[in-house]
């Protein structure tokens, strides 16, 4: 049955409620005109495929695929036990993780009560009267009883809602496990940066040590009259300048700890005795292997929040276009009523009703068409959302393996040119104590070793942050779960 939107009143039908003789036939009516209305509506079959986007068969840096490494619980391939640590302390206490988990504990409350209006509601009642009229004498009566209500779902829209309501919840679900992603790699990335910057304090200290040394033996020179305060100036300058990256570095370990404090739940100091104990950048395990792109995408919790987000979209729709079919209601109440309260329990009146109701609204300006296009269109930005994910996942991924690939090439010319840096300043040194090689040499030679050596721990720290940011863009060891088979949306 084809029809436009024109306001209809409540179409009802009301037996009398002492006559039980009337119930049945009252039934069949209902349900006769229910299923008249639902034959002669027109439902259209929709479906939404998830969108096409092209991927490579493999990464580019990545090499042949083959046995891919597992991913859960990354973070102990470092070999850190504080980092560990640290990183299972925030999946439990992070503010944000904690609000995530709000957040899917309501999704599920709302699909529950969603679910339950699919059902009939039965509520009790009881009330108690006094009145008087004119001069006659005041009376009581009281009442007891039950009533129900049933909407038959005709058309799927509460199906529909419901299967929305679903698959918000598993979106939520898959919101909650990006978060502890996130978060994991945060941590680990914070952590490699605070030891990478304790080495680099330590570098300073050491050659500001040296250079000071040399400082002095500059001074007794000039005193001696064997060189110029050209030379003393010098010497100063490199020492106070490397003095003052100490305090940028001093700065940089405590910003960096209040982070991985407040990361933990904690106040910002909490971990300063824990963390100001110096060691090593921790180094990831060079065995990583990757999975093709196509299981990369499976194992991101983005990508399947994404995924769900476009069936709550398409279910959506269907509700929308369901909501511009007729709307039935069966609905009745089962009762007491006496004017004495010891009378409720014997010779009361029992006093029934049952009601049957359609709704039909035939006109209303085009709003529920409009409502109808709006749901596509938020299924269409859905759609494009996902394809968003999709390309910035198959970023990440790239994106990390050329920056581990830049850094360990670095990392090997550092390290040779910080061997060779450290030979040459020791050799200007002793030339110098000697007078073999003027102070410019020595200068130089500090100078380069400073920076090779502050170098190599930036980039070895560097190199561990991008493996963190790598086992993030790969998914963090996150792996769907098996989730409840949610009713099947109605095709509208």
């Amino acid at each position: 049955m084809d029809r436009n939107h024109f306001d209809a009143p409540l179409m009802t039908l009301r037996p009398p409620s002492r006559h039980a003789a009337s119930r049945p036939l009252l039934t069949a009516l209902a349900l006769a005109m229910a299923i008249a209305l639902s034959a002669c509506a027109s439902l259209t079959s929709r479906s939404a495929p998830l969108p096409e986007v092209a991927l490579p068969a493999q990464w580019s840096q990545g090499g042949a695929p083959g046995q891919a490494t597992a991913l859960a619980q990354w973070w102990q391939g470092f070999n850190d036990p504080l980092l560990s640590r640290l990183v299972t302390q925030a999946l439990q206490a992070n503010t944000t993780v904690r609000s995530a988990k709000a957040a899917l504990a309501q999704a599920r409350a709302l699909r529950d009560v969603q679910s339950a209006q699919l059902g009939p509601t039965v509520g009790a009642s009881a009330s108690a009267q006094r009145s008087k009229t004119g001069d006659a004498p005041a009376g009581n009566s009281f009442h007891a009883g039950f009533d129900a209500s049933w909407e038959p779902d005709v058309f799927g829209g509460q199906r529909n809602a419901l299967s929305a309501s679903e698959a918000d919840a598993q979106a939520s679900a898959s919101s909650l496990a990006d978060t502890q992603v996130s978060v994991a790699a945060e941590v680990a990335v914070d952590y490699v940066q605070l030891r990478g910057y304790q080495t680099r304090l330590a570098i300073a200290r050491s050659n500001l040590a040296s250079q000071q040394e040399t400082l002095q033996i500059t001074d007794w020179r000039v005193q001696a009259g064997l060189i110029t305060s050209l030379e003393l100036a010098q010497a100063r300058t490199a020492a106070e300048q490397t003095q003052a990256q100490i305090p940028a570095l001093e700065t940089s370990i405590a910003q960096t700890r209040h982070a991985l404090a407040v990361l933990t739940g904690q106040a910002p100091d909490a971990m300063q005795a824990e963390l100001d104990v110096v060691a090593s950048v921790p180094l990831a395990p060079a065995d990583l292997a990757l999975s093709i792109p196509a299981q990369t995408l499976r194992q991101r919790p983005d990508v399947h929040a994404a995924e769900q987000q476009i069936s709550a979209a398409l279910a959506r729709v269907s509700q929308a276009e369901a909501a511009r079919y007729p709307s039935f209601q069966i609905s009745g109440s089962l009762g007491l009523s006496a004017i004495a309260l010891s009378s409720l329990t014997s010779g009361a009146s029992v006093v029934s009703a049952l009601l049957g109701s359609v709704s039909v609204p035939l006109f209303d300006g085009g709003a529920a068409r409009a409502q109808v296009r709006s749901q596509e269109a938020a299924l269409e930005k859905t759609r494009v959302a996902y394809e968003a994910v999709v390309l910035s996942a198959l970023k990440d991924v790239e994106d990390a393996l050329v920056s581990m690939r830049g850094n360990r090439e670095r990392l090997v010319h550092l390290q040779t040119a910080s061997t060779s840096a450290e030979q040459a300043a020791l050799l200007a040194r002793q030339r110098y104590a000697s007078g073999l090689v003027d102070f410019q040499t020595v200068l130089e030679t500090q100078r380069s070793l400073l920076s090779t050596q502050d170098s190599v721990a930036s980039t070895q720290a560097e190199l561990s942050a991008d493996h963190v940011r790598l086992y993030k863009a790969l998914g963090g060891g996150w792996q769907r779960e098996e989730q409840p088979v949610s009713p099947e949306p109605s095709k509208t």
